[in-house]
């Protein structure tokens, strides 16, 4: 009765651990019309080779972006029109951020970190909906590309995708 448990254990341990085994946002709720500091935590490289490059599309409504430079990493930023105008500390704003890429560093596949950017919640964006920023991770050998949002469908289209990093929005604060 003992061993069941444990194997039962052990494969849900091994579960859960593959299924947080992707790149994440450490505050996943934001409120709309607010700052917002987006820290996306990289747990692993590709299949045991060093992640080199970490590509993060901006979704539409996040403006204002500043990414956090990184010591012994080359930032680069995309710029464009929004497909909107969005409000910014009281002034339209109709172009911005689109795309950071931060590329040739090298984080081991047995290390950890994190790439940072602030930016602001845009006033006109519903509360209760889920954005998506998806995420290319590229390495010495291989990629993960984490840019898979849902659509309602059960099946994957592109198997060769995994989640995108995902955030919550919040009711406007008071």
């Amino acid at each position: 009765m003992i061993r069941p448990l444990c194997l039962g254990a052990a494969g849900a341990c091994v579960y859960l651990s593959a299924a947080a085994a992707h790149i994440t946002l450490e505050r996943q709720e934001a409120h709309v019309g607010a700052p917002y500091k987006a820290v996306l935590r990289v747990p692993h490289g590709c299949n045991g080779s060093p992640t080199t490059a970490i590509r993060v599309r901006v979704p539409a409504g996040i403006v204002g972006v500043k990414p956090m430079p990184k010591p012994g990493w080359q930032l680069s930023v995309a710029t464009g029109k929004y497909p909107r105008p969005y409000t910014l500390r009281g002034a339209q704003v109709i172009e911005g951020v689109t795309e950071i890429s931060w590329s040739g560093g090298k984080l081991l596949d047995a290390h950890y970190d994190e790439f940072v950017f602030v930016a602001n919640v845009a006033q006109e964006l519903p509360a209760g909906q889920t954005i998506y920023f998806p995420v290319v991770q590229e390495c010495e050998k291989g990629v993960h590309r984490w840019i898979e949002v849902p659509t309602g469908k059960h099946s994957r289209d592109d198997h060769d995708s995994e989640p995108a990093v995902a955030l919550r929005l919040l009711p406007k604060k008071n």
